[in-house]
């Protein structure tokens, strides 16, 4: 008797400790539709990056590009390389004039406004014959991160590109495009020594010679990696009376906070974009031009090829997590990239691989891309909700939309996660849903179980895109629960037949 009673403290211990784990597990979201309501913009799904310039020319990549409209709210995309010698922009001739060809660029810029789109211009790499130093890039495609060799030629080169550019597209459309000088120049994107002042050098010359053109086309840099060189930037730009219309740089969950804040700090994936977007935001708030908009133009959870990572479901509750806290920081953020159509380490080899995109080599949806497909649908107004797993906002329709989330790093052994919804003011009774998770909407599960096969059949296709899909929406009475596995995201809409009507009856006015 004395052992059993000896033993009845740690049980105890232990069923406290497991009810404490199911709580903690359990959230309760109060809702209330009539609390203020802020203006929520759909910064992370409006640009997406892609590779290089040249693979846009592909029908792989132009049917992607379509199958990402159809799920976001895609306006503007960004490439490296439209100066690079495959698209043949600039030559010289024997006495060492310059030569200009802009077919392929036509076609490139032609595909993309075709399909509703509006380039993110990224000007780089640097032409051949144009390059002060010949050391390639070690990407698969070897892009020249080499400073000028002539300035009045660079100078004369997007002089010219931008005047054909005007020409071709008409002025009122090329002032609604974007143009970035280079990529990541803090980097080994840029070899000019040192590296900073012969960026600066070269954004100097390059706004100049676009604003010769048209001074409203919309110019800015510095693209850099890492959150770097914004505060640098402005400096720089404000002091010497230099025009930037725009402030831009990247960062990815995994960048060390050493490389982005100059210091160890314990920030971990799942923090790190939104940290650095803070990051950024305040640099600019405190500089002389405070109002000034700030785009990621490159954001992922990794920079790494890591299947566990961008293959996965883990996509969802990153983003979406990501989504609230980077709210109000950015005017754009481009997530890198939308489609596996794309060629830095060398031809795709397999479906699944780590690759960046949303649609994997085939046109194989993500888990990722379902993601954005969920996330598309929440309103344009967001509401306060006391959550760090949950969004809360409302549609054009008056109802409210939700996005819920069971984050877990990959490897990490997470329970599900059940959430019990209480509205307020609010005459909802039932919601709809749908969701992804590992088990559900992910093509990874699939591919691995059919064995992983580095080039599947036709029919393994088929059944990898089947697997990819959505299942369909289902209705719930408001009283159920709603639990999500580990890595799933859910998007859960609320019908209000009142506030329903009452939005449609303002539309027909």
């Amino acid at each position: 008797m004395g052992v059993i009673f000896s033993l009845l403290p740690l049980l105890h211990a232990r069923a406290e400790r497991q009810e404490s784990q199911r709580a903690a597990r359990e959230e309760t979201l109060i809702i209330d539709a009539a609390a203020p309501q802020h203006a929520f913009p759909h910064f992370w799904e409006q640009m997406f990056g892609s590779g290089r310039a040249n693979l846009s020319l592909r029908a792989s990549y132009r049917d992607d590009l379509r199958t990402v409209q159809n799920a976001t709210d895609l306006r503007y995309i960004r490439f490296h390389g439209i100066l690079d010698d495959e698209n043949g922009v600039y030559d010289e001739d024997a006495q060492g004039h310059p030569v200009y060809n802009f077919s392929y660029v036509d076609q490139i810029y032609d595909g993309l406004l075709a399909a509703g789109v509006r380039p993110f211009v990224e000007l780089s790499f640097m032409p051949r014959k144009l390059a002060a130093n010949l050391k390639p890039h070690p990407f698969w495609y070897h892009p020249l991160p080499s400073p000028p060799n002539d300035k009045a030629k660079w100078q004369a080169l997007i002089q010219a590109v931008t005047d054909h550019l005007v020409n071709r597209y008409g002025r009122d459309e090329v002032r609604q495009w974007y143009f970035e000088v280079w990529n990541e120049p803090n980097i080994d994107f840029w070899n000019g020594d040192p590296q900073q002042a012969t960026y600066f050098a070269l954004y100097d010359d390059t706004v100049a010679a676009i604003k010769k053109v048209d001074p409203a086309i919309r110019v800015g840099g510095p693209a850099t990696a890492q959150a770097a060189w914004v505060d640098s930037f402005i400096a720089h730009c404000t002091r010497n009376h230099i025009p930037f219309d725009f402030v831009s740089t990247h960062v990815y969950g995994n960048d060390t906070s050493m490389d982005v804040f100059g210091r160890k700090l314990a920030i971990a994936r799942r923090d790190m974009v939104a940290r650095s977007a803070k990051k950024v935001y305040d640099q600019v708030k405190a500089s002389p031009a405070p109002n000034t908009t700030i785009i990621w133009s490159e954001y992922n959870a990794t920079y790494m090829n890591q299947v566990q990572v961008t293959d996965s479901a883990f996509m969802g509750p990153w983003l979406a997590n990501n989504i609230r806290e980077c709210d109000g920081l950015a005017s754009l953020m481009s997530y890198w990239a939308f489609s596996d159509v794309f060629e830095e380490q060398g031809v795709v080899k397999t479906p699944f691989y780590g690759g960046y995109g949303l649609i994997a080599e085939r046109g194989i949806p993500k888990a990722a891309y379902n993601a954005f497909a969920l996330l598309h649908r929440l309103g344009n107004s967001r509401l306060s909700v006391d959550s760090e797993n949950a969004l809360a906002t409302v549609g054009r329709s008056g109802q409210i939309v939700l996005a819920v989330w069971n984050y877990a790093e990959p490897g990490e052994a997470v329970p599900p996660r059940t959430f019990h919804l209480e509205v307020k003011n609010s005459e909802a009774k039932r919601y709809r849903m749908q969701f992804v998770d590992p088990d559900h909407g992910s093509a990874l599960a699939a591919w691995q179980k059919i064995g992983g096969p580095t080039l599947p059949t036709l029919p393994q296709i088929r059944t990898l895109v089947d697997a990819a899909q959505l299942q369909p929406t289902k209705e719930h009475s408001l009283s159920d629960p709603v639990t999500v596995a580990a890595q799933g995201l859910a998007l859960i809409e609320l019908e209000d037949p009142a506030r329903a009507e009452k939005a449609s009856s303002q539309h027909r006015r």
